[in-house]
């Protein structure tokens, strides 16, 4: 398994500040998210790398574990041992593969990299101590990175789950519910490690984590998003067309609008599991030409020069 370098995939150095890698993930998420690139399974495939790449140097603990370790990471002596993914009855292994990630994230950072395998229904080391009657297999777990338009819409993902000490392939469909929200339990009955003495087999728990958007931010059951406004539009008001998970809808912007302020889109935010929905909230941002033409420009000059605007008074 080879190693992945986060940096180049962000295209950023080292050194790079939480601010660089932010802008350089949105940058990039937003050439490259499938509603937008020209290539959709290309960009598909390159957006999954980008918003991995985002899941482990965006987080202060995950960049400073994959920086002490680097490109040494599996190796004898590095204080690093991976289940890729959970770890079942007597140390059973998995190997799971449609989750969303890497095998290289999931050996690095999934849940049983951290240790998290659940040990909820046996997990008997010594032999001498397992019960005499059935007991119930130990839980298995697993990350499961989930697209937010996924979260969304609601979805269906295929894993394959594989024991890596007996080869034991088992796959398995998973429903993911609409409006599904990051870090929520997902059981999947009877796929967690084998039972004892004829007891049922454990279960599998999937924990969401919904993938970083380029557009979008996540609030409980609210979105926000930036709205850019050109200074003349905030001054006289507009209406501007905006996209949202449901499609495009239109604001009004009234007339002197300040960056900062928020537009409320009632109901089109993330669906709750009272079959009611959240809001979009856009945030004003005024951006400028960056590159006038010499007209353009000649403009912009005059009314700074004639303008009676005191801003800072």
């Amino acid at each position: 398994m080879n190693f992945r370098d986060y940096y180049e995939v962000l295209g950023v150095s080292k050194d790079a500040t939480a601010d660089e890698i932010r802008k350089a993930f949105r940058k990039l998420a937003r050439k490259y998210h499938p509603d937008v690139a020209e290539d959709k399974e290309a960009g598909e495939e390159k957006f999954k790398q980008i918003n991995e790449a985002y899941e482990v140097l965006g987080d202060p603990e995950k960049r400073k574990k994959y920086d002490t370790l680097g490109q040494n990471w599996n190796q004898p002596g590095a204080g690093f041992t991976g289940a890729a993914g959970g770890m079942g009855q007597g140390g059973y292994e998995y190997h799971f593969s449609g989750t969303g990630f890497s095998d290289f994230f999931e050996q690095f950072f999934g849940r049983g990299a951290h240790g998290m395998a659940g040990m909820s229904g046996g997990g008997y080391s010594d032999p001498f101590s397992r019960p005499s009657g059935p007991r119930k297999g130990v839980s298995v777990d697993a990350d499961l990175l989930v697209s937010l338009e996924e979260a969304f819409t609601g979805a269906q993902r295929k894993l394959r789950l594989q024991a890596r000490d007996s080869g034991e392939v088992r796959e398995v469909t998973v429903k993911i519910p609409r409006g599904v929200e990051d870090g929520q339990l997902l059981r999947v009955r009877g796929y967690g490690g084998e039972g004892i003495n004829g007891g049922d087999p454990g279960d599998l728990y999937l924990h969401v984590r919904i993938e970083s958007h380029p557009f979008f931010t996540v609030d409980r059951s609210d979105l926000l998003c930036t709205l850019d406004l050109a200074p003349w539009e905030a001054m006289f008001g507009t209406k501007a067309t905006i996209k949202t998970l449901k499609g495009k809808i239109r604001l009004t912007i009234p007339p002197n609008t300040e960056a900062g302020e928020t537009l409320i889109a009632s109901g089109m935010g993330m669906p709750r599991s009272d079959g009611t929905t959240g809001d979009l909230h856009a945030t004003v941002r005024i951006v400028v030409p960056e590159n006038p033409d010499p007209e353009e420009r000649a403009r912009w000059e005059h009314l700074r020069d004639t303008s009676t605007f005191k801003p800072r008074e």
